[in-house]
């Protein structure tokens, strides 16, 4: 037993001696939490304030609700009749209801009386109040708002109040697991605070156009929305948003708009009482490995070109339809959904270079900017496609990948409601379980190009499928029209 103990101190005295000789920076320091953020708080509440507004509507809310039908017997048939008897009596206030809806915003310019929230805190709002920490209240008037971004920019006129305004800090230079600190108005209780981490970035919610949020664990909960997502150094780095949670509380994944985005709103906001966002004029569809491989593509990147707004930037077929945009005014496109947010944050009117691939060869090309908002009153419908020509004379309809094709002869066009701009080979019949059926192509569609290269008759369209095949290519990648002339791509297997 004494031999034991001697072995055991031995050693143990061995392994504190090794630890304490051991590098400092082979034992991983890990990173404390916040011990407090108390100070941090304190300075901040002044700046963040709590949004009631309030809508009038016109009618009352009893006179809107129909006697319920029962079934016969129903122990409830008395309640109800005496109810709807004394609304018709006058009994119940048939006058206008109001609605209330509550939120959270922070100060941004404290001279000019500016405050930031969503959009869907104050929309139709006839009334809305701004409640600060002093428990002092102003009336404020909407200064403009952007349905795309959920971002509206409210003015108070602070009379002898002193606002204290916040500043947006650098949403980028967040990483996953930087500590953040939400401060709003959940559920009414004003003045709440919650800390937690930045749990991801570059989340899309299908939420908008230009989703890009944070999603953090601060806990985060209904009347919430439109406060601050600050950092450590007290700048607001996202706007409280979006929650999922299917019992309407918190359960530690919120999403927040990151000041990236949300700083130039504002300021488009604040300045122009609306948004003035650039505009390149093409539709686009995300790059898949099979449309990858039929374009020579070594990887999935980028943003392929579906087509060209008529009246748009894109002129004399700088970008055609089919080319992958992979660079845009010096900034990678990995994914189609970054192409739209990075547009909308470049000043219109500004001349950029934008690097394509067109036909497995990179190559760059500029383009001067319009306004989104002048774009989206063009007709949506209409494309420019500077492949097309007129159509040959028909040929006869044949059958290749599941699909019947004929030739888009004025019979076709009555039959199927194609327009006169659409040019190509029309399919007449999709088989069940084809690969055709497989990939969404529908019966009036029409093939303007097959690898590329515009087909106008079936006999091209079956050559060029035969090409494909002896060449080795796994898939064919088509560009179909709809019968107005929109574009989009499908690739199709070929085993």
């Amino acid at each position: 037993m004494t031999r034991l103990r001697s072995y055991v101190l031995a050693m143990s005295a061995a392994l504190m001696l090794g630890a304490a000789t051991l590098p400092a920076t082979s034992i991983p320091a890990f990173a404390k939490g916040p011990e407090s953020v108390a100070d941090l708080a304190e300075g901040l509440m002044p700046s963040v304030v709590n949004i009631s507004s309030s809508q009038r509507s016109k009618s009352g809310g009893p006179e809107a609700v129909p006697m319920p039908k029962l079934p016969d017997g129903s122990p409830f048939q008395d309640y109800f009749d005496e109810f709807f008897k004394n609304r018709e009596d006058g009994e119940q206030d048939s006058g206008p209801q109001t609605a209330q809806s509550l939120g959270s915003g922070f100060v941004v310019d404290s001279a000019k009386g500016l405050i930031v929230t969503n959009n869907h805190v104050i929309a139709d709002a006839d009334d809305i109040e701004v409640n600060f920490s002093d428990g002092s209240k102003l009336k404020a008037d909407l200064v403009g708002t952007d349905t795309k971004t959920d971002i509206a920019l409210l003015k108070v006129n602070p009379g002898a109040k002193t606002l204290k305004a916040v500043k947006f800090g650098d949403s980028n230079k967040m990483r996953v697991g930087d500590w953040v600190m939400a401060i709003g108005n959940p559920f009414g209780l004003g003045g709440t605070v919650t800390v937690g981490i930045v749990s991801a970035r570059n989340r899309d919610i299908n939420s908008g156009p230009y989703d890009d949020f944070l999603q953090t664990d601060a806990a985060i909960n209904r009347g919430n929305s439109g406060g601050p997502l600050f950092n450590m150094d007290g700048e607001v780095i996202g706007i409280n948003t979006a929650i999922i949670s299917p019992s309407g509380g918190s359960i530690g994944i919120g999403f927040s708009i990151p000041s990236q985005i949300a700083q130039g709103v504002v300021a488009q906001l604040g300045e122009f009482g609306e948004t003035r966002r650039g505009w390149l004029g093409v539709r686009i569809q995300p790059v898949t490995d099979e449309i990858a491989e039929s374009l020579g593509m070594k990887g999935a990147k980028g943003a392929l070109v579906a087509g060209t707004i008529n009246g748009g930037p894109i002129k004399d077929g700088t970008i055609q339809a089919g080319d992958v945009i992979i660079k845009f005014d010096g900034r990678d496109i990995d994914e189609m959904r970054d192409l739209p947010r990075i547009v909308a944050e470049s000043p219109v009117g500004k001349e950029v270079e934008i690097v394509i691939v067109r036909k497995g060869v990179e190559q760059t090309v500029k383009v001067t900017l319009g306004r989104l908002e002048d774009g989206e009153k063009l007709d949506e419908g209409s494309a420019a496609d500077d492949t097309q020509k007129p159509a040959q004379k028909p040929a006869e309809a044949t059958t290749v990948l599941g699909m019947t094709v004929g030739d888009l002869d004025d019979a076709a066009r009555e039959k199927f409601g194609i327009g006169k701009d659409v040019v190509g080979v029309v399919v007449t019949e999709v088989k069940p379980d084809s690969v055709a059926a497989e990939r969404g192509v529908v019966v009036g569609e029409v093939i303007t190009e097959i690898a590329q290269e515009s087909v106008k008759t079936p006999k091209e369209v079956a050559e060029r499928i035969s090409k494909l095949k002896q060449q080795g290519r796994k898939n064919a990648l088509l560009m179909l029209a709809s019968k107005n002339g929109e574009l989009r791509f499908v690739t199709m297997r070929m085993d």
